[in-house]
């Protein structure tokens, strides 16, 4: 799955990308259609250089990444090779590709260094089909997005839009954004991820620490991993999740081992009971709950 990206490109990415892309001042009617594929995962329309894409909309992707087959018929190929982690089972290096146009949902991002993969396993093993373009936080640092995944559609909000909902304060943490959410009463710090389509995961140290697999409990298995391959976790049911006022029961974690692991990691499966206002800029999200 291409829940937590972690995407640790030993700084080579914090670095390259030049200036932030200027913020966007848009109509309340700038709407984008998205796609829905496996898992909820949503697909946005984008351009690389002018080519058209359909890309993976992912907030938890520190960076974005290309195909290296599709990068290869654009003209597009990496240089050099760094260090990444994702979240399947193997550490991988990649090419990097720099001054890099990047255009999606009217907002247009100059001068961005993406990473040049092949993702056709990640592709086959959760789509059936190619996957050309993961787009990652640049638009999310870019643009106010205020994403509905019940109606498929994205909407670049004015930056003095105040958006509905709860309004949670978020923090950087390996290049994601994490806000708090409450496990079984404890408060801790979830990353937003929308390239999370299956599970809601659990770090490895944090599950130790609350003792999730050794409290009673059921324990099962499934199968996850997005880039770095397949890779198979320990499953433990979280009596309660509350994310924004909202409580969710029994909710399925699957536990990552993974040494970069934020404590929790929400997707779609999560994500889905709200109206999600993003702005990674100023460090903020607002979740608005779905009527029932």
């Amino acid at each position: 799955m291409l829940n937590r990206r972690q995407v640790l490109i030993a700084g080579a990415l914090a670095g390259a990308s030049g200036a932030w892309p200027l913020r966007v001042h848009a109509a309340s009617n700038n709407v984008y259609p998205l796609k829905a594929t496996a898992g909820g995962r949503l697909m946005l329309a984008a351009q690389v250089n002018g080519h058209a894409v359909d890309a993976l909309l992912d907030s938890g992707a520190e960076a974005s990444f290309l195909d290296r087959s599709f990068g290869q018929k654009i003209g597009l190929v990496g240089a050099g090779s760094v260090a990444a982690k994702g979240s399947g089972e193997k550490n991988f290096t990649v090419p990097l590709a720099k001054g890099v146009t990047l255009s999606a949902a009217g907002v247009t991002m100059r001068d961005q260094t993406i990473a040049v993969s092949d993702l056709s396993d990640v592709g086959r093993r959760l789509f059936g089909h190619p996957l050309d373009m993961i787009l990652g936080r640049e638009i999310f640092d870019a643009a106010r997005l205020r994403i509905d995944i019940g109606k498929s559609q994205l909407e670049v909000l004015d930056d003095k839009t105040e958006p509905r909902g709860t309004r949670l304060e978020t923090k950087t943490v390996n290049g994601i954004e994490v806000f708090p959410v409450r496990v079984e009463g404890e408060q801790t710090l979830a990353a937003i991820d929308t390239g999370n389509g299956t599970n809601v995961l659990v770090g490895g140290v944090y599950a130790k620490r609350r003792g999730f697999l050794t409290d009673g409990r059921a324990v099962t298995q499934d199968k996850g991993g997005g880039l770095g391959g397949e890779t198979i976790r320990k499953v433990v049911p979280l009596k309660t999740l509350e994310v924004a006022g909202v409580t969710l029961k029994d909710v399925p974690g699957s536990i990552d081992e993974g040494d970069s692991a934020t404590d929790l990691n929400v997707g779609i499966a999560v994500l889905k009971h709200f109206v999600i206002t993003t702005d990674f800029r100023v460090h903020a999200l607002w979740l608005d709950p779905v009527k029932t």
